[in-house]
């Protein structure tokens, strides 16, 4: 039987303060959680975009967040909007999934906005969600962890 630890927290925490669809992927082998989620937006009249799979009526863009065990996970970096270690041993606290799900939340909201800016912005050539490390990491130092849950164990 599995004991699920900070994946049901993880996904707990996204039902309440993340709006846009999601999915997650728990990689056992790899010691890994992926969480993919997608922002969806209609072309404005006249738009049309080139090399991208859109139809007349949007675009979706599907991004990519890995949570990953430092000493065993291994990935490319440039595959995910942002890669977030934890702690092999104590794993994350819901302290941290909660305000993790939130700023989700704001640069989800942002990229969409930004997604509308580029569509309707002809001299920008390519278009990419931004993860906002610094200000992250300013949140993160502000948290006062107390309830951990573990890396999942089956």
């Amino acid at each position: 039987m599995s004991k699920y630890g900070f994946l049901s927290v993880l996904e707990e925490e996204l039902e309440k303060h993340f709006s846009y669809d999601f999915a997650m992927d728990w990689d056992k082998k790899n010691h890994a959680v992926e969480v993919s989620f997608i922002l969806e937006v209609g072309l404005p009249e006249g738009v049309e975009l080139a090399d991208v799979e859109a139809d007349d009526e949007g675009v979706a863009l599907e991004e990519f967040v890995l949570f990953y065990n430092p000493e065993k996970s291994h990935f490319d970096p440039e595959d995910y909007l942002v890669a977030i270690p934890y702690e092999p041993k104590k794993g994350l606290s819901r302290e941290f999934l909660a305000y993790f799900a939130q700023f989700l939340q704001e640069t989800a909201d942002q990229g969409l906005s930004d997604l509308l800016d580029f569509l309707m912005d002809e001299t920008v050539d390519d278009f990419a969600i931004a993860w906002n490390a610094d200000a992250f990491e300013q949140g993160r130092a502000e948290l006062t962890e107390k309830e951990w849950f573990g890396y999942p164990r089956y």
